[in-house]
């Protein structure tokens, strides 16, 4: 195949072309096309009338070899000064000569082909050096102005091809091995101006590394919503690379990262709140349903037209700054509005410590009642108050912190159980015991515990437990539970009156892991469920730090986390409720319930709010026994665990109530759970070294403050 992409201008009045013409008009297999006499006219009607130099200046013959064609055209001087006569006054002629002294290198030509063009349809560049390794292959064609002919042609041929054909004397060099870190070098050299459009996040640190260290300004433009970046190293040699995003990071060290490794960079670049909805959906749909990033082309055009004006204002010395702005069409055209006038024509917050401010009062019964907010709860919204009296402490359910999950309040009351637990353990550490009456008060429990001197001495060795308790959402290592771990957690569980189910075996683990992670995902894209999740994780900076969840606290890594950072945006989850997408989503919980050594299922006979407060007691001695036993604790109870009639699952989701029903019949098999019971929670268990991060809660002289509406997301 050829490689050819140089025009080769022959001049009639050179003894030497005129034999090389002579041979190219012996070739049948060669065109000659001469529209020679209606370029001069054109040329004769410009206004002013151009010197008559310009007039008489000799024309030249352009050969074309990947066409096989030669065409007639006027001389370099009268072909620059009618191909550019339409640019006035958008570019006065002076500013034309000036702009055509400009030597600027393009780095990636998929971007870099519509940025080249659009300089070279300007006329505002001298000359061109083009770098890319690439080859034009079918998938290029939305966006590269190529065609099923240059298949298999590297880009940087395809695009110089282009520009020869519309401006044959432009300078043009190629290296169609790209930019390494062996040429890096030799490519900036010379040059008064360098746009990187690559895809390599290495070759994008290392361009800026030496077009620093020459003083030579780079542009960047990202085709979604029109993001342009100009840093002046010119004007400013000590400027940090990528506006500093990036910190001090050097080019070697993003070297062969994958397009998962990639992610937490790019976003740190591009920024996740300011990514079109559709650009950042389509990064969590990336290596599910579809290949790679998504590009316009339209949009990619766009980016050329940016580009050129950028250039145009570096080249004629106005004002272009180092910055970014982004020239978004959709937020334009979300202004459209009717004229108005006169004339009218018809027609990372640091890690939280375990201290909460909760440390036991010289009162015993406050010390036990501050062991009660201890409590985990769904969200850590601690959905609950807690009154001290002369002789008991009452509990009951504060109805407005509760969340769509929490169906009939039975999150609600689980939660009141381990407040209740944590009450009677305290109790017991200070010599007394607590005896429990609960009644119902319409949808609620309301609990006294009622305390006289007594010993519980196996409760009250669980005090140190109590205070120590924390999730732990880190990744684990699977390994079989010993005989005495297993009889330990079941005792737990039956010494509240709860049954106990530990799913261990890997394949139902796995079928598991599928369920939640597909239960995560609807919640996701429910948007009342979303927007209340969203509600209770707690970023650096954000208000309210004694509610909800620290996100350090989630035992993300920095990939994760950037995502979840662009799924707090309801209009990127719409858009995957829309495209019935969203895979990934669910990725983190089946990751980590992989990582379990198992799953603790506590179960409950019933559906009172009685029976989920007994629930509630299980559960956290189920957990404070698994702690004992050197585990790490997760709440991992997926969306439908409260849901028991059809039209509860209509509350949670009304457009996945169905796909919610069959998912919780589906768990319910694997663990086995029989007519007339219930799940009070579900949790991980784990083999990890890894520290958990505590995230604040209410202070017990806070819990009676004016309520919250909150949501839910894993308990803590």
């Amino acid at each position: 195949m050829t490689t050819h992409w140089q025009a080769i201008v022959l001049d009639d009045t050179d003894s030497a072309d005129r034999a090389e013409l002579r041979r190219l008009r012996d070739d049948p297999t060669i065109e000659f096309l001469d529209t020679l006499s209606v370029q001069r006219e054109g040329l004769a009607r410009l206004t002013p009338p151009p010197p008559q130099e310009i007039l008489d200046e000799p024309m030249r013959w352009v050969h074309y070899p990947w066409r096989r064609t030669v065409v007639a055209t006027l001389g370099p001087a009268a072909f620059r000064r009618l191909r550019l006569d339409r640019n006035r006054n958008k570019i006065t002629a002076e500013e034309q000569d000036r702009l055509s002294t400009l030597k600027i290198g393009i780095v990636g030509l998929s971007v870099g082909h519509a940025i080249a063009y659009a300089l070279a349809l300007d006329g505002v560049c001298g000359a061109l050096r083009l770098a890319d390794f690439d080859e034009i292959e079918l998938s290029n064609l939305n966006r590269i102005p190529a065609t099923l002919l240059d298949l298999g042609i590297t880009k940087p041929i395809v695009a110089a091809r282009r520009i020869a054909e519309i401006d044959p004397y432009l300078p043009i060099e190629i290296d169609d091995r790209g930019v390494t870190a062996e040429s890096a070098d030799s490519f900036v050299d010379g040059l008064d101006l360098v746009i990187e459009e690559c895809d390599s996040l290495d070759v994008k640190l290392l361009v800026r590394e030496h077009a620093r260290a020459h003083g030579v300004p780079v542009i960047m433009e990202t085709s979604d919503r029109g993001l342009l970046d100009v840093e002046r190293f010119d004007l400013e040699p000590e400027r940090a690379l990528f506006h500093g995003l990036l910190g001090d990071i050097e080019s070697s060290t993003l070297k062969g990262l994958s397009t998962h490794d990639k992610v937490p960079y790019v976003l740190a670049l591009l920024g996740a709140d300011d990514l079109s909805a559709r650009m950042a959906a389509s990064m969590i749909e990336v290596d599910r349903t579809t290949t790679t990033w998504p590009q316009l082309g339209s949009e990619v055009g766009l980016g050329g037209a940016s580009v050129a004006g950028a250039v145009r204002r570096f080249g004629l010395g106005q004002k272009l700054e180092s910055g970014r702005v982004r020239i978004h069409i959709d937020e334009h055209l979300d202004a459209l509005a009717v004229p108005t006038g006169d004339v009218h024509i018809d027609g990372a917050v640091s890690p939280l410590s375990a201290d909460e401010s909760t440390t036991a009062t010289a009162s015993s019964f406050d010390a036990i009642a501050d062991a009660a907010n201890r409590a985990p709860s769904g969200g850590n919204v601690q959905p609950w108050h807690i009154t001290v009296s002369e002789g008991s402490i009452a509990l009951e359910v504060d109805t407005h912190r509760t969340s769509g999950l929490d169906v009939a309040y039975r999150g609600s009351h689980v939660a009141l159980g381990a407040a209740l637990f944590n009450a009677r353990v305290a109790a017991a550490d200070r010599g007394l015991v607590g005896q429990p009456k609960i009644r119902t008060n319409g949808d609620t429990a309301q609990i006294t515990l009622s305390l006289t001197d007594g010993t519980d001495t196996d409760l009250a060795a669980k005090y140190p437990r109590v205070l120590s308790r924390v999730t732990n959402r880190n990744l684990g290592t699977p390994r079989p539970f010993d005989d005495a771990t297993r009889s330990a957690l079941s005792d737990a569980a039956d010494a509240e009156g709860t049954r106990l189910a530990l799913v261990t075996d890997r394949d139902a683990i796995e079928r598991v892991a599928d369920i939640i992670a597909e239960s995560d995902r609807i919640r996701y894209l429910t948007n009342s469920l979303h927007s209340e999740m969203i509600s209770e994780l707690r970023w650096p900076g954000q208000a309210d730090p004694n509610t909800g969840i620290d996100v350090h606290a989630l035992a993300l890594d920095p990939t994760d986390l950037v995502k979840l950072d662009v799924s707090r945006r309801s209009d990127v989850m719409a858009l995957l409720h829309d495209w019935d997408a969203g895979v990934a989503l669910g990725e983190d919980s089946h990751e980590r319930i992989m990582s379990s050594s198992g799953l603790a299922v506590t179960i409950v006979s019933g559906d009172t709010p009685a029976d989920f407060v007994r629930g509630g007691s299980g559960t956290q001695n189920v957990w404070i026994t698994a702690e004992e036993h050197g585990l790490a604790v997760h709440p991992a109870s997926p969306v439908f665990i409260y849901a028991h009639e059809p039209a509860e699952f209509d509350e949670l989701s009304a457009h996945y109530a169905q796909a919610l029903a069959q998912l919780k019949e589906q768990f319910e098999s694997i663990v086995g759970i029989d007519t007339g019971e219930s799940i009070a929670l579900v949790l991980r268990l784990s083999h990890t070294d890894e520290t958990a991060v505590r995230s604040r809660r209410r202070t017990r002289s806070h819990v009676a403050e004016e309520p919250v509406e909150s949501g839910a997301v894993p308990q803590n």
